[in-house]
């Protein structure tokens, strides 16, 4: 790098793309199991089984639950969203260039996180599906097709334990507008209210929320309604902005870079809602 590069406009730009990562990025990363500073290919996850509990006699031994360790392993890849920036090109536009190129940087490196995690998800098998009306694939996501997911998810004693998420299309999200128990007032009261904000909403316990990047086959969105223990995401290298001077062009490369992965834990704690839109 040459020595006649701005350390100010270096150390500005890096500060500004991880913040923008973090407000920018990932909607899905903090919804899920990750484990960051992993050193290494890939890292475990490890599945733990279902313990029993016992009685003991007097002086007697304490019952051992034998819990199952299934170690699931994630690997891990390494992106990257590079882009120009002329010298020049700051002193002729009306908006901060350096401000643009981060947040178009933490927005690929962020959509790139999700697709990471809604990869492992379209690994689940389970799905809210039937004979029923309102819980084929020709309908979209209806209030049928969600309480039987609800019951889906207790009977494997998945935890109520307010992490669990549900990642819905915005076709589907629409749907929900439609379902009185979601979008009345009457229901979840004035401050529950999803028409405030279309971010996030909780209901059934579950805090609900749009996507447009989730995957779509034919006339079908695969939303997924999920604990956040069943999906792991893990983190080599956060996301970091490696800048050089190319003075045969006058411009700076910026290039911002991360080292991830994503990988399905359980199955059990995942439900499939295949939507039509």
């Amino acid at each position: 790098m040459s020595t006649s590069i701005d350390r100010a406009f270096v150390k500005h730009f890096q500060t500004e793309v991880h913040e923008a990562y973090q407000r920018l990025g990932s909607k899905l990363r903090p919804t899920v199991r990750s484990k960051s500073g992993v050193k290494g290919a890939s890292t475990v996850f490890q599945r733990v089984g279902k313990g029993v509990a016992g009685t003991k006699a007097r002086h007697g031994a304490v019952p051992v639950m034998n819990l199952d360790h299934s170690p699931v392993e994630c690997f891990l890849a390494d992106y990257y969203a590079g882009d120009w920036i002329d010298k020049l090109d700051e002193l002729k536009v009306n908006h901060d260039e350096r401000a643009v190129i981060a947040n178009a940087g933490a927005y690929a490196l962020g959509r790139k996180t999700d697709e990471l995690i809604i990869a492992a998800l379209d690994q689940a098998t389970r799905e809210a599906t039937g004979t029923d009306p309102g819980l084929t694939d020709n309908d979209g996501l209806t209030r049928e097709k969600i309480l039987l997911a609800f019951e889906m998810l207790g009977q494997a004693d998945v935890p109520d334990d307010g992490e669990r998420y549900a990642v819905i299309g915005w076709k589907q999200w629409s749907d929900l507008l439609k379902i009185p128990e979601f979008a009345n007032a009457d229901y979840v009261g004035p401050d529950e209210l999803p028409w405030r904000g279309t971010q996030a909403k909780r209901w059934l316990g579950t805090l609900w929320i749009p996507h447009s990047g989730l995957t779509r086959t034919g006339n079908l969105r695969f939303c997924y309604w999920y604990h956040r223990t069943a999906i792991g995401h893990a983190v080599g290298a956060e996301v970091q902005t490696d800048i050089t001077w190319h003075g045969e062009r006058a411009a700076w490369f910026v290039n911002n870079m991360m080292s991830q992965g994503a990988v399905l834990i359980d199955a059990e704690g995942v439900v499939r809602l295949r939507c039509k839109e």
